[in-house]
């Protein structure tokens, strides 16, 4: 029982996790159209929150409940698709701290400009290309990472 358990609050967590992310893309980039600081404070104050809320607790859940199921059935952690579903997850997790600590940066310019009635600085235009690069990896890691949990042995042997 205790294994179905941690794995529902995995498959959970990793749709908390991948679902939040596309969310928060979603939302930033239909703001970021409007060209309004107002609309674009918003939608970061938001991504922003919705890390904290969901994307941050989802991603401390990830490995906390992989470890246990793996801990539980007795796999070999060097295991190739354990292995593999790490790596990714290191990938993920190394492209989005930078990302997330450019949703601050862009927040407090929006909100700032917002503020101010001023436009957007131009570094903010660089910021969002680069959080928008560093999302490429870290969405690619996090899709191929959950293809790796449900083939498993398929994948890696």
């Amino acid at each position: 029982m205790t294994y179905l358990v941690l794995k529902t609050l995995h498959i959970l967590s990793v749709t908390l996790f991948f679902g939040a992310g596309l969310g928060s893309v979603f939302v930033k980039l239909h703001a970021d159209r409007t060209g309004d600081a107002h609309a674009i404070a918003f939608a970061h104050r938001t991504v922003v929150l919705a890390d904290w809320l969901f994307t941050i607790p989802s991603g401390v859940l990830l490995p906390l409940t992989g470890f246990w199921m793996v801990w539980l059935v007795g796999y070999d952690w060097q295991h190739g698709w354990i292995a593999m579903g790490l790596g990714l997850y290191v990938i993920a997790g190394l492209s989005w701290l930078p990302a997330w600590r450019l949703q601050f940066l862009m927040r407090d310019a929006a909100v700032e400009s917002a503020r101010a009635g001023t436009p957007l600085p131009a570094a903010y235009t660089t910021w969002t290309r680069v959080w928008a690069l560093l999302g490429i990896p870290s969405f690619l890691a996090t899709v191929t990472a959950v293809f790796v949990m449900v083939a498993k042995g398929f994948v890696t042997g």
